[in-house]
């Protein structure tokens, strides 16, 4: 059995809002699971509206929230095994790269700071003259360099150069996986296939896997390997990118696609599913039936299993849109 970089298994995370009285439960990622193979680097894209789960999701496997339920595996190291957490490991293997890059960076500290922080505070380097090095090679894959960079403040760049610095630095500790969120919602619509374009080099460059959490369907559908689609916490649909986002067997992952505008472009105001209230989180059967064109008795009657559809791909459907393989 081939090892796996990441095992995300049954992992949910539910919050409790509301005082003593009026408390409400909202499970915000529920039952999810999902993985990417050791040794082959891939860009799984995890795709949904906004409130859907993606972003927790994200911080559960940084380690930045706890699962309520389910287990989180990397390498073969269980996140809930706390004997066996190295932290200074773990900040090696796993980089994040945030959705603001304004907000990654202090304006009374020089942008080069952090870089040097993150290759001598975890050993990369050994001195300065070592971090120099290894800085300004990882900021050349980026299209940048050490003396571009140096002794400069955040107010003195773009925010696609600022993102182009938070993917270097992610890079520094030469990483096996790079957890993008939103990495593009905040640049400019000219740099955002700059960016997605970046991702596809580095990623066979320094063969690093990408979880890139993302709500624009077209950056999605260029850059990613697999696509894992989530509505209401819930995983619904997962496969390789092409299949899935020329021929989707979700209803939900269908009214996205249709959806698709230019790049750089998101969903049309009439097209994000109003009302995210805590019921639909909390529905037994089918959660997308009250909005599904094809929804039947059955689909208000109980939820669905998830199906194999074969080739990789898998859909939580009673009535998928694509027949699993043999049937």
């Amino acid at each position: 059995m081939a090892e796996k970089l990441l095992e995300v298994k049954g992992v949910s995370k539910i919050f409790r809002i509301g005082g003593m009285l009026s408390r409400k439960k909202i499970v915000a990622v529920d039952d999810v699971s999902l993985e990417i193979e050791a040794g082959k680097p891939v860009i799984l894209s995890i795709v949904g509206e906004s409130g859907c789960g993606k972003s927790t999701l994200c911080k559960m496997i940084l380690r930045l929230h706890q699962a309520d339920l389910g287990s989180i595996t990397l390498l073969g190291h269980n996140y809930a095994d706390k004997k066996g957490y190295d932290p200074r490991q773990f900040k090696l293997d796993v980089q994040p790269i945030f959705q603001n890059p304004y907000e990654t960076f202090s304006m009374r500290k020089t942008v080069d700071s952090y870089l040097y922080n993150t290759a001598l505070r975890l050993g990369i380097a050994k001195n300065r003259a070592e971090a120099d090095k290894l800085i300004d090679d990882t900021l050349h894959s980026v299209g940048m360099s050490l003396q571009v960079v140096q002794g400069k403040y955040m107010t003195q760049f773009s925010g696609g150069e600022l993102q182009r610095i938070s993917i270097a630095r992610a890079l520094i500790t030469r990483p096996k996986l790079i957890i993008a969120d939103e990495p593009v919602a905040a640049i400019d619509a000219s740099m955002k296939m700059n960016i997605v374009n970046l991702f596809k080099e580095l990623k066979e460059k320094y063969q690093v896997s990408f979880i890139y959490i993302t709500h624009d369907l077209s950056t999605a559908y260029y850059v990613s390997d697999y696509i894992a689609t989530l509505y209401r916490g819930g995983l619904i649909e997962y496969g390789p990118a092409k299949e899935i986002m020329d021929n989707p067997a979700h209803p939900y992952t269908e009214l996205l696609m249709n959806a698709v505008p230019r790049v750089g472009d998101k969903w049309k105001e009439d097209l994000v599913m109003p009302d995210m209230e805590d019921k639909e989180y909390s529905i037994t059967y089918c959660k997308f039936a009250p909005r599904c064109q094809y929804a039947t008795e059955e689909c208000r009657k109980g939820r669905p299993q998830m199906i194999d559809l074969g080739g990789e791909r898998k859909v939580l459907c009673f009535h998928s849109l694509v027949k699993p393989e043999g049937r």
